[in-house]
C-alpha cells in the first residue's frame, strides 16, 4: 500500500475507513523514518501508513499534540493507542505493528469508558 502524504483536509476521510493507521510527523530537516516507513508499508498491507509534514500541517501536528520530530503515533479503530517522540529502530516498528494488529479494542474500549466516568466532576461539598 502506498504511503498517504495526509492533509487536514483527508483526515476526517481516512480515520473512519482504516482501522490500522502508523502517522509519521515530520519536517523537512528530519526525516530519519523515510525508507523504513516505505518498507514497512509494502510489508503490512493492512495498515495504512500516513507521513505529516508539521511545517506544512500545522492543524494536524496541533491535533495530534506533536511537540517533538520526529513523532510517531500508532491508531486503531480511530484511537491513538501509542505514541513516540524520537526515532525508533524497524524491529520496534514491526513489534508495535504486530502489537497494534493484536489489540483487544473491546478491552481498549472498556477501559477508555472508565476513565471517562471516573473522570465526570461531581459537586464539591461546601
Amino acid at each position: 500500500m502506498p504511503i498517504l502524504h495526509l492533509k487536514h483536509t483527508q483526515l476526517e476521510e481516512v480515520i473512519p475507513n482504516n482501522d490500522l493507521i502508523v502517522f509519521d510527523f515530520w519536517a523537512s530537516w528530519c526525516t530519519p523514518h523515510a525508507t523504513l516507513f516505505e518498507n514497512l508499508a509494502q510489508t503490512f498491507s493492512d495498515v495504512t501508513f500516513c507521513k505529516v509534514n508539521i511545517e506544512e500541517e500545522k492543524t494536524l501536528a496541533e491535533l495530534f499534540q506533536v511537540r517533538s520530530i520526529p513523532t510517531l503515533a500508532f491508531m486503531r479503530e480511530g484511537i491513538i493507542v501509542f505514541s513516540h517522540a524520537g526515532t525508533l529502530a524497524e524491529e520496534t516498528l514491526i513489534e508495535g505493528i504486530t502489537d497494534l494488529r493484536q489489540l483487544n479494542m473491546a478491552q481498549v474500549h472498556q477501559d477508555l469508558l472508565e476513565a471517562q466516568n471516573s473522570n465526570t466532576s461531581t459537586p464539591l461539598n461546601s
